[in-house]
C-alpha cells in the first residue's frame, strides 16, 4: 500500500489513533521536515495542539538517506555504531556532521517558531510524528530528548521498519506504525508524491494552527 503524499498519511494516521485511548488533551509534535504535514493532518483531525521537534537526521556519507545517528535540539545525540563501522566513517567526520547539525537544528528553530515560544509538553501525553522510520536514529533522538520531561510518550508513523518500530518500543508507551513492511529499503518507496517539504511549507502549515496552537481546520 503506498499514501498518494504526506497529507494523506496522516489523515490515514489519525484515523488509527482514534482507537488510542486517553489522547483527549494530548500534543503532536511533528518532526521537520517530512513530519509536519503527517503531523498537520493528525492534529487537524484530533483537534490537538500542534508544535515541531526539531531534530536533524546524521546521514551517512554519500548514501544521506541512511542514518548513523541523529541530533535533537535538546542536544541528545544518537548514533549507531554498527553504521558508523560497517561504512568506515572516521569519528572527526561524525563530530564534524554533528556540529553542523546542531548549527542547523538552531536555524531552523529561530526560522520555524520567530519568536513564539514553543508549547510546553511537561507532564503530558506527547505523540511524535514522522512521515516514516528506517532505521528509527532521529525518533529515537526525539523520544530520549522528551522522555524525562512527558507523562506518556507514543510514537506514530504511517511506514517504518519493523526493526525500528520495536526497537523504539522499549523506549515508549506505545507505538503506532500503519504499515511495517518487509524487506524495508526506504521511507519515499510507500509515497506517490515524496517531494521534499521546504521550509516555507512548514512555516505555512505552522501559521494555519496559529501556532505552536490548537489546529481547528484547514
Amino acid at each position: 500500500m503506498s499514501f498518494r503524499d504526506r497529507r494523506e498519511a496522516g489523515t490515514a494516521l489519525a484515523c488509527a489513533l482514534r482507537n488510542v485511548p486517553g489522547l483527549e488533551d494530548a500534543v503532536v509534535l511533528a518532526l521537520p521536515r517530512g513530519g509536519v504535514p503527517v503531523g498537520y493532518e493528525v492534529a487537524r483531525e484530533l483537534r490537538l495542539p500542534l508544535d515541531v521537534l526539531v531534530v536533524r537526521k546524521l546521514g551517512v556519507p554519500g548514501e544521506e538517506e541512511l542514518a548513523l545517528g541523529a541530533v535533537a535540539g535538546s542536544g541528545v545525540l544518537v548514533v549507531n555504531p554498527e553504521i558508523v563501522r560497517a561504512f568506515a566513517v572516521p569519528q572527526s567526520q561524525v563530530d564534524a556532521m554533528v556540529e553542523r547539525a546542531r548549527a542547523e537544528i538552531a536555524r531552523r528553530e529561530t526560522l520555524y517558531r520567530g519568536s513564539r515560544a514553543a508549547l510546553d509538553v511537561a507532564g503530558r501525553t506527547a505523540i511524535l510524528v514522522d512521515d516514516g522510520m528506517a532505521t528509527g536514529s532521529t525518533m529515537t533522538a526525539a523520544v530520549r530528548s522528551l522522555r524525562p520531561v512527558t507523562a506518556r510518550l507514543l510514537v506514530a508513523v504511517p511506514v517504518g521498519s519493523r526493526g525500528a518500530c520495536d526497537d523504539l518500543r522499549w523506549e515508549v508507551d506505545e507505538v503506532v506504525c500503519l504499515q511495517m513492511p518487509e524487506p524495508f529499503h526506504a521511507v519515499g518507496e510507500f509515497y506517490a508524491d515524496f517531494r521534499q517539504t521546504g521550509d516555507d511549507d512548514v512555516r505555512e502549515l505552522l501559521a494555519l494552527t496559529g501556532g505552536p496552537a490548537r489546529v481547528t481546520g484547514s
